[in-house]
Formats: C-alpha cells, sequence, structure tokens
C-alpha cells in the first residue's frame, strides 16, 4: 500500500460525555494543545461526546471539538442518541450522516478520502440503549467506500467489535460483529477504530489492528486505568500505537508489521502502565 503522508498520523478521541460530573475541561484543554501539536493528517472522534444527548452537552462538545486544526471525522455514540440526541448531532457537526441518506437510514455514515487514506466512519448507535449494531443492509455501502486499493483503509465506529479485557461483563458488544468483522476483513482494512469501553486496548485479527481508545477528558474510569487518548502512526512496514495520558505523558503501546498481514499478531506490546493498572491480565 502506498502512502504519501509518512507516517501518516491519526489521533483518535472518545468518551469525552461533555455534560458529567467527571468531565475534566483542563484534561480536554490539555488534548486539544497536544493534538494541534501533533498536527495530525486527520482526527477521528469516536463518539459519546455528550452525557445524555443534550443540546446544551452538544454546545459544548461542538466548542471543544472546533479547535481542533486537523481534519476531523466525528461519529455519535450511545450517549449522543439519548433523548433524542441524534438531532441535535446532526444540528452541530454538519448533518453528517444525512450526505448520504436521511439520518437512520441504511447508509448512515461518513466517508474522509485524503491521499493515500480513507476514513469511513459509521454510526452503531440506537436510542437509548447502550447496545451496538451495524446491520446487513448497510454493508453494500460500507464496502464501496473503500474502492481504492492502495489506500490506508480504516473504519471507525463507536462501539466494540472484541471484547475488552479487565472492563468487566460483557454486554453490549456489536451484535453483529462477527459479520462486520468478516466484511472488513474482505475489504483489507487496516485500521479499526472504537471506543465505548473507557479502556485502550489492541487487537491483531485477521490483519487488521483493532484500536480501542480510553476516555479523553474524563474521570470516568475503570479500575486503575488512567485517561488517555491514542496517537496512530502508519509507515511502509509497521502501524505504532502511543497512548498520551491525561497527565501529559506519550507511550509507546502497540507496534505491528505491515509487511505480512499474516504476522501481525506477533508484535504486539502493552506499557507497563496499562498491566499494572490491571492485574487481572497478569494473575
Amino acid at each position: 500500500m502506498s502512502i504519501s503522508n509518512i507516517p501518516l498520523r491519526i489521533a483518535q478521541i472518545s468518551d469525552i460525555h461533555c455534560g458529567e460530573l467527571t468531565f475534566q475541561p483542563e484534561m480536554m484543554r490539555s488534548t486539544i494543545e497536544r493534538v494541534n501539536r501533533m498536527a495530525p493528517d486527520v482526527v477521528v472522534v469516536a463518539g459519546d461526546l455528550t452525557a445524555a444527548g443534550y443540546e446544551w452537552e452538544f454546545e459544548e462538545a461542538a466548542e471543544w471539538l472546533n479547535a481542533l486544526e486537523s481534519p476531523m471525522v466525528v461519529i455519535p455514540g450511545n450517549h449522543d442518541s439519548r433523548n433524542v440526541g441524534y438531532i441535535h448531532f446532526r444540528k452541530h457537526f454538519g448533518d453528517r450522516f444525512s450526505r448520504f441518506r436521511r439520518a437512520f437510514d441504511p447508509a448512515r455514515g461518513e466517508r474522509l478520502r485524503a491521499t493515500g487514506f480513507t476514513v469511513v466512519g459509521v454510526d452503531s448507535s440506537d436510542p437509548d440503549i447502550n447496545e451496538g449494531h451495524v446491520g446487513r443492509e448497510r454493508y453494500p455501502w460500507i464496502r464501496e467506500q473503500f474502492d481504492e486499493p492502495d489506500d490506508v483503509k480504516i473504519f471507525a465506529i463507536h462501539h466494540h467489535l472484541v471484547s475488552i479485557p479487565g472492563t468487566g461483563r460483557e454486554r453490549n458488544i456489536i451484535t453483529d460483529a462477527g459479520d462486520l468483522l468478516a466484511l472488513l476483513s474482505r475489504v483489507d482494512i487496516d485500521l479499526v477504530i472504537s471506543g465505548h469501553k473507557h479502556v485502550p486496548y489492541f487487537w491483531g485479527l485477521n490483519g487488521i489492528l483493532v484500536c480501542n481508545s480510553g476516555t479523553a477528558a474524563t474521570k470516568r474510569v475503570r479500575g486503575l486505568t488512567p485517561p488517555s487518548w491514542n496517537e496512530i502512526q502508519v509507515d511502509a512496514s509497521t502501524i505504532k500505537v502511543f497512548l498520551h495520558y491525561g497527565d501529559g505523558r506519550r507511550e509507546l503501546s502497540v507496534i505491528r508489521s505491515r509487511t505480512t498481514r499474516a504476522m501481525i499478531r506477533e508484535a504486539f506490546y502493552l506499557t507497563e502502565d496499562f498491566l499494572t493498572s490491571n492485574p487481572v491480565l497478569t494473575e
């Protein structure tokens, strides 16, 4: 795959939850400043911008996110669809999902294409429930968006496609995750970007690197896992993921080989901080 911008740099943030008592304005301000210094090729905001989908929460989220200086793909999460919040999402984020069809029609999604990469974001939320769903009726549209064979292909969705360790009982993985993963594998996706569980974790699956991000700007965390967001670098031979913590630290978390997709499982690293914070993974 050819990449014009080497390395391609992606900032992945999610679950900022404007309106929550646990929202940390200083942490959000630091996140915005650090992302702007990074100057990524694209920022993917993987859902849960709000606490309960109220318009004033979307207004606050839009004010923060409009301070980002790079191109953005913003998708809603389950919290954003509460209280008919998808109406406010469309108002404040450019009616993104009516670009191809009316919101909540089968093809609700967004594509951002630039030189060397394609990002497709899909809304997996349904009003007032925590579970996620995509639906087979939307698969043809997803397949059509990845029509450039040499692009780095990135699929963004709020709900996780693979269970995340250290998050307790699994209740709301994507209901059609198996079929969706099979589709993404067939179109040679490089990266799946998601949020929802507030815990960063990374899986290698059939040549796909599945990147889950933590919460970028709240204290709504699980166990000892600190707030964080992801910096992803892609070049001709590797994919690297760095965790940026709320206290300002940056640590290399994952390295994946791109030279042989079948070897992608063999280069997987977690930071010591993450392992220490989640002893269940090492016991």
